[in-house]
């Protein structure tokens, strides 16, 4: 009986002094990182707005931490790939993920998925916020979205409209619109942002849901007619534009989110370092000018509050997704 006791005693005692071991590694592993190159993954080309605000936190992370961040582009498959690199990556705060609403969409699009965006990846930060703009080329014979939509009705399946990819917002809400104006828009998906306006400005598209980040460079160009935008309020790029709300559509309100992403694994001290560091560079003015410029609006949350906007938008989603009949494989 005094043995079992005793060898109890020192199993507890063990058993104590490795959880106080593990604490204290990851508490000075949190300590000492970074102290090497930090990857931010984009799982889309270079020249979208997901590129352009990597490539701004980066430069900002280096300045501050005096360590390399390198940005890599891992476009392909919906972003899945990049997604997926970054789930799969160890655990240690050196491969983040910049990524984009579609993540969580991806669930209720896709049969299956080689990552759970919820298990497997932790919200870290959000970065910034976009709306999408419905825009028509200049030659189409319609200056308003009643217009076109009467246009293409009488035009069966002659008008396209194109995507910043399959499964991403701007195609949720393509397929939103054919569903509740009773439209037969032919998708077309590019690998991002950056190609779809370059289509789209070479007259190779009729029509295109672009998100304000990437279009807002091109807006006094006089190369296409706005419609619509999404989202709660009037975009302040087009204030004179109505929103999808105001012209009697559904579920055109959520915005899109661009955030930062670590393994799931990564250890809570790790998670909170950076998201510390990346919430104070949002906050500088230089930031938040650069972000402005760009069409987008500051997000500025941390983990917590991100991970709480990641909870809420999924099932929003797959609502909006169930609705439209929208299924990629």
């Amino acid at each position: 009986m005094v043995r079992r006791i005793v060898r109890y005693v020192l199993w507890a005692a063990s058993a104590l002094c490795l959880g106080f071991a593990a604490q204290v590694q990851a508490q000075t592993g949190a300590q000492a990182y970074p102290n090497r190159v930090i990857k931010v993954v984009v799982p889309y080309p270079a020249g979208g707005s997901t590129d352009i605000l990597a490539r701004l936190v980066a430069s900002k992370l280096n300045e501050a931490w005096g360590q390399p961040v390198v940005v890599e582009n891992r476009p392909g498959a919906s972003g899945i790939i990049g997604n997926d690199l970054v789930a799969k990556a160890p655990a240690d705060g050196y491969t983040v993920l910049m990524g984009i609403t579609a993540l969580i969409q991806g669930q209720s699009l896709f049969a299956k998925l080689p990552y759970d965006p919820i298990k497997d990846l932790a919200p870290v930060t959000q970065v910034a916020m976009s709306a999408d703009l419905f825009v028509v080329q200049p030659s189409i014979p319609a200056n308003s979205l009643k217009e076109f939509v009467e246009l293409a009705k009488a035009n069966p399946k002659k008008y396209s409209y194109g995507s910043y990819g399959a499964g991403t917002s701007s195609h949720l809400h393509g397929e939103m619109l054919n569903a509740q104006a009773g439209l037969d828009l032919t998708h077309v998906a590019y690998r991002g942002a950056a190609p779809q306006i370059t289509d789209f400005l070479g007259g190779q598209l009729t029509a295109a849901f672009i998100d304000s980040g990437s279009i807002r460079q091109h807006l006094s160009s006089g190369k296409f007619k706005v419609l619509a935008v999404t989202g709660e309020r009037r975009s302040k790029l087009v204030p004179a534009v109505p929103t999808f709300t105001e012209l009697g559509y559904t579920a055109f309100e959520p915005y899109g989110w661009f955030g930062m992403f670590l393994p799931a694994a990564t250890p809570a001290e790790i998670v909170n370092k950076l998201s510390a560091e990346a919430v104070r560079i949002l906050a500088l003015p230089e930031v938040v000018s650069r972000i402005d410029d760009l069409g987008l609006q500051i997000g500025g949350k941390g983990a917590a509050d991100f991970a709480a906007v990641v909870r809420r938008d999924t099932p929003l989603w797959a609502k909006v997704i169930k609705d439209a009949k929208v299924k990629l494989d």
